[in-house]
């Protein structure tokens, strides 16, 4: 799901390399139907799916000789991560899009492989409970969350004092508050070490996308928030530390290569060899963490206020967000903006300390509105 977005090209690329393991027998796109076509031509899925309505016809046209079945819509979208020969979802679009599919899968019984933070952020209560009750795995694919899995590998949960979760500081990390007034979208999606989609490269110059991970370790690792520490470690070499109760500590090491963590998500509990190169550690002079400044980037502390008060709180922040990054894109606001936006949003909307589901969909639409509204205010 979101095959053309940058995890599903990385994925599909783990999938061509590997044709004895695995079969892309369902592609998802939002908008591309260009490149869902050459996907589909390559890989021969049953089905593709694209969301926008006006990409279907010159998806259909563009696949009309090869016996592949197209859609269009959210009907299409919910079938497709439910069909009899998907066994796991890979889990990889954008933003709140992410949860109902996910959840859908999950109600089928297939194993997610997550790369849809979101999904967590928004509904972690509800899509854990609902992991449980349908015996699903969740297989984290942001590389933190990889990270953090690994390490817990032949360890009991209960034995763990602390998750070090690193981020890289983005590209304003030794900016000033004056300077990042100025700041460009041009500049926000100029990542230092990763290369990643749109929205998630304005999240990390923010922070938020730091903000949800933490919330995602939360859910995924039945985590208390406090137990869970934000560390800025530049060179985005350790992609995240466990410490143990009796004071050790296990950290996860690689390049900053997506597909690490994609390919071990797919093997899980097999590792699938690799000739990508590795890491060489005398390349590595110096390996450093600092702790994050909240009064540059507020977005990360708005994260852990939401998960303090839990409910859907963490829904009404990521709507904000989601609305924001837009804007900020467009050029319609400065970036400290997102911050300021996320603010108002978070206390002008209702509160629901136990939302449903359909309470979570409802928290989205008021909250997208309220922050659409608010828009005008801050520019």
């Amino acid at each position: 799901m979101g095959s053309t977005g940058s995890i599903g090209t990385q994925t599909l690329d783990i999938i061509a390399e590997c044709p004895a393991l695995f079969r892309a027998s369902v592609l998802t796109a939002g908008h591309n139907h260009r490149l869902l076509a050459e996907q589909a031509r390559r890989f021969r899925p049953d089905m593709v799916v694209i969301a926008d309505p006006d990409g279907l016809r010159p998806l259909r046209e563009s696949l009309a000789d090869l016996p592949i079945r197209v859609e269009c819509g959210p009907e299409a979208l919910a079938e497709a991560g439910c069909r009899d020969n998907v066994d796991t979802v890979v889990a990889s679009l954008v933003g709140y899009s992410g949860l109902i599919p996910t959840v859908n899968a999950i109600r089928a019984g297939k194993e997610i492989a997550l790369a849809n933070k979101e999904t967590l952020v928004v509904g972690g209560a509800i899509v854990t409970r609902l992991a449980r009750e349908h015996g699903v795995r969740i297989l984290p694919v942001d590389s933190e969350h990889s990270a953090i899995f690994q390490c817990l590998q032949g360890e009991s949960t209960t034995q763990a004092r602390k998750i070090f979760l690193t981020a890289s500081g983005g590209p304003f990390r030794t900016f000033t508050a004056e300077q990042m007034e100025r700041v460009t979208a041009a500049q926000a999606l100029r990542h230092p070490n990763w290369d990643m989609g749109a929205k998630v490269t304005i999240d990390s110059a923010s922070m938020m996308n730091k903000g949800f991970e933490m919330i995602e370790a939360r859910w995924l690792f039945d985590c208390p928030p406090e137990k869970i520490e934000v560390v800025v470690h530049p060179q985005s070499i350790v992609h995240s530390m466990v410490e143990f109760v009796d004071g050790s500590v296990k950290a996860q090491l690689g390049l900053p290569d997506m597909h690490l963590p994609i390919r071990y998500a797919l093997g899980y509990p097999a590792r699938i060899p690799s000739d990508r190169p590795g890491l060489t550690l005398r390349e590595m002079a110096a390996l450093t963490f600092e702790a994050p400044d909240l009064t540059r980037f507020p977005m990360l502390g708005y994260a852990f206020e939401a998960i303090g008060r839990g409910g859907n709180m963490p829904c009404i922040l990521n709507a904000a967000n989601e609305v924001g990054v837009r804007a900020f894109l467009h050029d319609e606001i400065p970036f400290p903006g997102l911050g300021r936006l996320a603010a108002e949003v978070m206390q002008r909307a209702g509160f629901i300390s136990d939302p449903s589901l359909s309470d979570l969909v409802a928290t989205h639409a008021e909250a997208t509105r309220l922050a659409e509204e608010t828009l005008a205010r801050i520019k």
